[in-house]
């Protein structure tokens, strides 16, 4: 049978056939660089918190003794300046210890790709708070689904591209989450500031606060002002309640008082005095959780008539 003479065989470059790993590895040092801080901008929507805590203290130190051990990742952009991916907290510490320089390796993505490679190194922090994780998720999530993912820009390759609708799943099998769980957090995003906030400082367990993002962000209001009142946070149980209500049309004001009102199994035992003197002075009519004030009020009061009692005497 005879050959095709039109096929093309595609032969190695010289130059890459006697590539070494050495030649290779110059070739990666040759983007690292020292770039001036004030030209390195922060990625926006970047979901990470950058806090003013004791690891930050070590950072700084270590950076003033040592410099930079791991370059920051950074992207260059039109006009000549420079994006920061990964390396937040080291760019930080840098300007804490008056440095003016921050030893960066320069790569060059896409905003999706970049997204992907931002999120991919901030995930591999000891600490991370749900809000952090939530928004992380979302931007990857999304990233993914805009184009597929390249397998040579992270640590988990993905050898096909990601199929609409599957991509949670992917995104699940890369961070080590189930799709669920994926959407749940993700789902964190919809919390009004104040709520995710008590989320991040476990004030509000992480099911509850999956089940309160379904809430209009006035129901939200309302709900904190609830909590407030009550000096409570509300059980998954009252969660799926106040949602089961929002989805029939039926979450007033008044029902979400309402709920929050109702007796908790991990509140019931938790008076504001254990002392049984002072809790059956308390009318029934004063509200959970405000207790105290009362006392107060009438130990203010009782304090006023003494005075006035020795001021009678003298």
């Amino acid at each position: 049978m005879a050959k095709n003479r039109g096929s093309k065989i595609e032969l190695t470059a010289y130059d890459d056939l006697f590539e070494t790993d050495e030649s290779r590895a110059e070739a990666n040092l040759s983007k690292i660089r020292e770039i001036p801080i004030v030209e390195i901008d922060e990625f926006p929507d970047h979901p990470f918190k950058v806090l003013m805590d004791e690891d930050m203290e070590q950072l700084v130190d270590s950076i003033k003794r040592s410099g930079v051990m791991t370059p920051a990742t950074v992207r260059q952009k039109e006009g000549g300046r420079y994006e920061l991916i990964s390396g937040h907290r080291r760019k930080k510490a840098c300007e804490l210890a008056g440095l003016e320089m921050l030893k960066c390796e320069v790569k060059e993505l896409t905003r999706d790709e970049a997204i992907i490679v931002m999120v991919e190194s901030n995930l591999q922090r000891t600490t991370i708070l749900p809000s952090e994780k939530a928004f992380a998720y979302k931007m990857r999530l999304e990233a993914m689904k805009r184009q597929g993912q390249r397998s040579d820009l992270t640590s988990s390759p993905v050898a096909t591209k990601l199929q609409s609708g599957r991509s949670d799943k992917e995104l699940g099998e890369l961070v080590g989450e189930s799709k669920d769980q994926i959407r749940r957090y993700i789902r964190l995003t919809e919390l009004v500031p104040e709520i995710l906030q008590m989320v991040d400082e476990r004030q509000i367990a992480f099911r509850p606060a999956v089940e309160i993002s379904y809430l209009s962000e006035e129901q939200q209001y309302t709900l904190l002002e609830a909590m407030g009142y009550n000096d409570a946070t509300p059980s998954l149980a009252q969660a799926i309640k106040m949602k089961k209500f929002m989805q029939e049309g039926k979450l007033t004001d008044e029902v979400i008082q309402s709920i929050m009102q109702e007796d908790k199994p991990n509140q019931k035992e938790k008076p504001a005095f254990k002392d049984e003197r002072i809790t059956k002075l308390i009318p029934k009519s004063i509200p959970r959780g405000q207790e105290t004030d009362f006392v107060v009020k009438a130990l203010e009061f009782y304090n006023r008539h003494l005075q006035r009692s020795k001021a009678h005497e003298r």
